[in-house]
């Protein structure tokens, strides 16, 4: 396995250790970081629906996560139908920072392979 391989499952597996957090609920505050990353949606029974990254929000994972709840995404528009407020309260995510382009799309990708979300983004 070379370095970078090893650095990937690093952070995939800091990625899997990180808090499982809620979807807030509507008028509560969503509670991520403002910095690029990759993130996991579970839905409420505990399912990995979707994996993603931050390859251009400002925001970071925290405008993505909002862009979800506003059904401003493929994943919302395809797998829940355009009612991203189905996230709300009952939905869960987790998420990591990574700050290297490269790295959080191979963190994507790896994450994609391990977990097989429901929503891959195929369009």
């Amino acid at each position: 396995m070379t370095r970078e391989q090893e650095t990937v499952k690093a952070f995939f597996t800091e990625l899997m250790r990180s808090p499982l957090q809620t979807f807030p609920a509507f008028r509560r505050e969503l509670k991520a970081p403002d910095r690029r990353g990759v993130y996991v949606i579970y839905d409420p029974r505990g399912k990995v629906v979707h994996v993603g990254r931050t390859p251009k929000a400002k925001g970071g994972i925290a405008q993505r996560l909002r862009n979800h709840m506003s059904a401003s995404s493929s994943f919302t528009n395809q797998y829940l139908k355009g009612e991203g407020s189905k996230l709300r309260g009952k939905y869960k995510f987790r998420c990591i920072v990574v700050d290297d382009r490269r790295r959080r799309a191979l963190l994507e990708a790896y994450a994609i392979g391990q977990l097989c979300p429901t929503h891959i983004g195929l369009g």
